[in-house]
């Protein structure tokens, strides 16, 4: 049944007045199984089943009056009302406006659009804000997933609550935070966000650490959030044994895109991480500053940009903020569409290493890299033409620019056979100029003086021949590949090396035209690379595994240095191998053999068993490539790292993870350790459920440098929903 609240009345107006326009009427439906009407004093009484909407607002109940007169309407046995907004309120008994948006209501439960609760003795609501009395809160759930009644994990009870729907806020008087049923903490002038918004302005819950290098830390973080589009946190940290630290963060959604600006603030003593430099600290201003953004221009063009700074190498290591020892910072614009890419950057390094000398950090700008693919087949293939140039500038070591174009031409066939045949011509014309090469340690490093230039040209044809069949129950396919590549002799070294310097012989690019990892070397003269790719499939298990060498047919010495795996004409062996069974358990092996000996020249092992809440993780390197400790970047290591979580009794569970440092001086003559170094141990136990968050965790570092100390590292955090979380 459709009722009608009556118009408002309006006097007559005089002739020459305008008419005011009556004021909209307000319609309210509702339907109940039976329905009756005082005349006289004009109340409608439904019975059985009510149901009653108005302005999106509706009303459930066992029965309801409505005084047409006064607009009061009482609704009694089994009250439910729920909002636009999906909050829904229980109650004995109920009276309303006839808007059904205000009203009292007697025994009260707020069930909040986001699940969470508010129970009261008494509640009222005014203008959309409700009042509740002698009440209580909580996010959490009050079943289980079985659906039985279980107690809140945590609850806030206090005299008097007020949920303000326009700052979507919930204020406190005389509240009271209960953990696990037992009051824990008073909380007066509380307030947070109701959940509906993703949280608003207010205290978070505060962070506790203890470290050896700075002692007791409390952090006390304060979220802002003034606009649904950007928000904003500081964040003092308070120590007991060094000054205290401001941190601010600020996030930001545009139209075009994001951004978002952290930094760190401090005034502190700082030790030299030389251990060769005399002990004496510096007292100055430390600080960090970090941003990153991404902005989509138009559908093609984008712009991306990221950038840190420290004050000295020890600040990110001490407040435990990063353990990066090399900083980067660029911005790149870019230009993507169906058939072409056009790259514009520009990149700035900070080195935080004991040997990173600042002068020596190199600048690039700018970095330009184009590339365009013809869409037309020319003799059957595909054509891709690249355009480079860089530019490397340093205050205080080799400056270096680029230029080089180059045209590559791919042709793939299927022969009658079933072989898959890839043909592929490559040509390419370099211009270099270098600066100050003399100020580059590594001789084989610099290239000449001055400019420079080059042309590169490559022949290569690559067959594949897959054989596919049945196996246990499963399928298999094995595929022996072979390469041939034949390159004129080039011109090397008098082009300076700035991007192919750590090289390093894997299956990645065993069957790459060029094996050098960047630009600036070639692989010139004719080989053959051999090898095999095995592949068994069976349900939720899959297994594979690679491996190959490659020969140089030409007798002419080789430039790739001893250690690589390529220096003589046989390569070693190197291979890689994938067992994957379900989500439980995932394990790869890479691995290079010697070619004469069959020493292990590279092992590498990762793997990770278990489910996403019991897991296991084991890493192991060894990196056994005897090169000359000359140059750069190509040091030999061995390393274990271990971790795993282990869930129990439902919501606990105990992490842990540790680094072994396991390389000797015989690996790398340049290390201090003695075989078994540990790097780093963690240990903690948590408690994590549906609305709150506990950790302790425990890490101990057994390095010390500068004014980071190594030693005990203790963090204890509560983080509970909707309120700091």
């Amino acid at each position: 049944m459709l009722l009608c609240a009556p118009s408002l009345a309006l006097a007559q107006a005089p002739a020459s007045a305008p008419s005011p326009a009556p004021e909209k009427e307000r319609q309210v439906d509702f339907s109940s199984d039976t329905l009756t009407y005082d005349d006289t004093t004009e109340i409608v009484t439904a019975s059985g089943n009510v149901q009653m909407t108005s302005e999106g607002n509706r009303l459930h109940a066992d029965t309801v009056t409505w005084n047409r007169k006064t607009g009061e309407v009482r609704a009694e046995g089994n009250v439910r009302v729920v909002n636009p907004q999906g909050d829904t309120a229980y109650g004995d008994n109920v009276e309303l406006t006839d808007t059904l948006r205000d009203g009292i209501v007697s025994n009260l439960l707020l069930v909040l659009a986001d699940g969470g609760r508010l129970a009261a003795n008494r509640a009222e609501r005014r203008n959309g804000y409700t009042t509740l009395h002698r009440a209580a809160y909580s996010p959490c759930a009050v079943v289980d997933s079985h659906g039985c009644p279980k107690n809140p994990t945590w609850t806030i009870t206090a005299v008097q609550v007020v949920h303000d729907p326009v700052r979507h806020r919930i204020s406190y008087k005389g509240a009271t935070l209960n953990l696990f049923g037992t009051p824990i903490i008073a909380l007066p002038g509380l307030s947070h966000p109701d959940g509906t918004e993703g949280g608003g302005t207010g205290l978070l819950v505060p962070d506790i650490r203890f470290s050896r290098s700075n002692g007791l830390e409390l952090s006390f973080p304060y979220y802002f959030k003034s606009a649904p589009n950007w928000d904003a946190t500081i964040t003092p940290h308070v120590y007991s044994d060094v000054l205290p630290m401001i941190e601010g963060r600020y996030r930001r959604l545009t139209e075009l895109g994001a951004f978002q600006i952290g930094a760190y603030a401090t005034y502190g003593s700082r030790m030299p991480i030389d251990t060769n430099l005399v002990s004496t600290s510096n007292r100055s201003f430390r600080g960090y500053l970090e941003g990153n953004g991404r902005f989509q221009l138009d559908p093609q063009w984008s712009i991306t940009a990221s950038g840190r700074y420290v004050t000295d190498r020890t600040f990110l290591r001490r407040y435990d903020i990063s353990r990066d020892d090399r900083l980067r910072s660029f911005v790149n614009a870019e230009r993507i569409d169906d058939d072409s890419y056009i790259s514009i950057a520009g990149w700035a390094f900070q080195g935080l290493r004991v040997t990173d000398v600042a002068g020596q950090q190199p600048v690039v700008l700018p970095a330009i890299d184009a590339r365009w693919r013809i869409g037309d087949p020319v003799l059957g293939g595909k054509i891709e033409i690249q355009a480079n140039s860089l530019a490397i500038l340093r205050t205080e070591g080799q400056d270096t620019q680029r230029a080089f174009a180059s045209a590559r031409w791919d042709h793939r066939s299927i022969t009658p056979l079933g072989q898959e045949l890839t043909l592929t011509a490559f040509a390419r014309g370099d211009v270099y100029h270098a600066s100050d090469t003399l100020l580059t340690p590594t001789p084989l490093y610099r290239g000449t003086e001055g400019w420079s230039s080059r042309g590169i040209a490559a022949l290569a044809a690559d067959m594949r021949w897959p054989f596919i069949g049945a196996f246990m129950g499963g399928t298999q396919r094995f595929t022996p590949r072979v390469q041939l590549v034949a390159s004129p002799s080039t011109r090397n070294l008098s082009i300076p090396n700035e991007d192919a310097r750590s090289v390093d012989l894997e299956d990645s690019n065993l069957f790459a035209l060029n094996r050098f990892p960047g630009y600036d070397r070639w692989e010139d003269g004719s080989r053959i690379t051999y090898g095999a790719e095995w592949q068994f499939d069976l349900p939720r298990i899959s297994f594979r595994t690679i491996v190959g060498q490659s020969y140089r047919l030409s007798e002419k010495e080789s430039i790739l240095p001893s250690g690589t795996g390529l220096s003589d004409r046989f390569s070693d062996i190197v291979g890689r191998s994938t067992l994957k069974i379900g989500r439980r358990l995932s394990f790869v092996h890479r691995f290079r053999l010697d070619k004469d000996s069959l020493a292990i020249r590279r092992n590498e092992i990762d793997t990770v068993f278990g489910s996403r809440q019991t897991y296991a993780t084991i890493g192991y390197l060894r990196l056994n490539r005897d090169i000359d400790p000359t140059l750069e970047d190509l040091r030999d290591r061995e390393e274990l790292r271990l971790g795993g979580r282990v869930k129990f009794a439902n919501y606990w569970s105990v992490f842990g993870s540790t680094v072994v440092d396991l390389t000797n001086r015989s690996e790398d003559p340049a290390s201090r350790a003695d075989g078994f170094e540990p790097v780093r141990h963690r240990l903690g136990i948590g408690y994590d459920d549906d609305c709150i968050e506990i950790g302790l965790t425990w890490r101990r570092d057994y390095e010390t440098t500068g004014d980071f100390r190594k030693g005990n590292t203790f963090l204890f955090r509560v983080a509970l929903k909707n309120l700091g979380r």
